[in-house]
């Protein structure tokens, strides 16, 4: 089974043109179509033996051209219809059109040429007003059929559409797009996109490398602290363990001090005179005197034991005799 529909794509550019040529010129007016054709194919796979096809052609972003002969040549390629403008009139094809159409067909080799018929009338008596209605046509076997026509508005359309869609000028085509039909712009803001994004994960890589080294660092100083910590409670206890009896004060020293000085003056209190001078006691004049005198020599205890010597031999004779 197949299914085929077309759709025709009009931009919302060339009906104000032609309307603006309308009011202007208020004629009746033919002219040729540039644009693009597409083709879509469709498959429907199912569980029985017939499979479904729809095959959709697009009419993309026609504009409508008045030209010489020798440009028309130049674009036969891009030409992929005709329109008529026809005032007060009914949206249905006239003999004459469509032999029109049919020779077109044959001229240009173009076996989907599209006829698109404008229709403008008045709504208001004085003129002010206008309605134009417009309709598309493709022949299939010498019968002619509407197709539906879709008109684009930059604010109904969606982000990657307005991106996919071609601009509607082809006079300046090579200007603004590439060979695949893509506007250079874009190609090199994708470009410095890709790049940017290369650089981009080259930083995040680094900075995750650089963040594991960061964290290992801080594993090493952590084990190095509690290692160091260990070792000084190790030292510490050591310390404890070989004095373990040693007082925080040395009160033996203390009490030893104060039994040897105890009776020295600048551990007592003192009176003084009016001058300011101490008060003489006795014990000082004793301690004094005790100072002045000479202690015994070595030498005055031999001559005593000399002395004494003697008399003890004598008296050691006199019991002999």
């Amino acid at each position: 089974k197949n299914a085929v529909a077309e759709m025709i794509i009009f931009s919302k550019q060339m009906l104000i043109d032609v309307g603006f040529l309308y009011l202007v010129l208020f004629i009746h007016q033919e002219g040729l179509i540039l644009g693009e054709s597409r083709f879509d194919e469709q498959v429907t796979i199912s569980d029985s033996q017939a499979d479904h096809i729809h095959i959709e052609e697009t009419y993309s972003k026609c504009i409508s051209i008045n030209c010489t002969v020798t440009r028309v040549l130049q674009l036969l390629e891009s030409v992929i219809g005709w329109y008529r403008q026809r005032r007060n009139s009914e949206q249905q094809m006239t003999f004459r059109e469509k032999l029109v159409h049919e020779n077109l067909k044959s001229a240009l080799s173009n076996p989907h040429m599209i006829f698109v018929l404008l229709t403008p009338t008045k709504t208001t008596p004085p003129g002010s007003t206008h309605r134009m209605e417009y309709s598309a046509f493709i022949s299939r076997s010498r019968h002619f059929m509407n197709v539906p026509v879709l008109i684009t508005n930059l604010g109904l359309l969606e982000q990657l559409s307005y991106w996919k869609v071609s601009a509607p000028s082809l006079c300046f085509r090579s200007k603004f797009f590439c060979s695949s039909g893509l506007l250079k712009e874009v190609n090199e803001v994708n470009k410095m996109n890709d790049s940017l994004q290369v650089e981009l994960q080259k930083t995040c890589r680094d900075v995750e490398e650089s963040e594991r080294l960061v964290e290992m660092l801080q594993t090493e100083v952590s084990a190095l602290r509690t290692k160091l910590r260990e070792r000084q409670q190790s030292e510490s206890g050591k310390e404890s363990a070989a004095d373990p009896g040693e007082p925080r004060k040395n009160r033996l020293l203390q009490e030893a001090v104060r039994a040897l000085l105890a009776s020295s003056p600048l551990f007592h209190t003192q009176t003084l005179t009016l001058q300011g001078l101490p008060v003489p006691d006795h014990t000082d004049d004793i301690s004094t005197t005790a100072r002045e005198a000479p202690p015994p020599s070595a030498t005055n205890c031999r001559k005593r034991l000399r002395e004494m010597l003697p008399e003890k031999e004598r008296k050691r004779r006199r019991s002999k005799s």
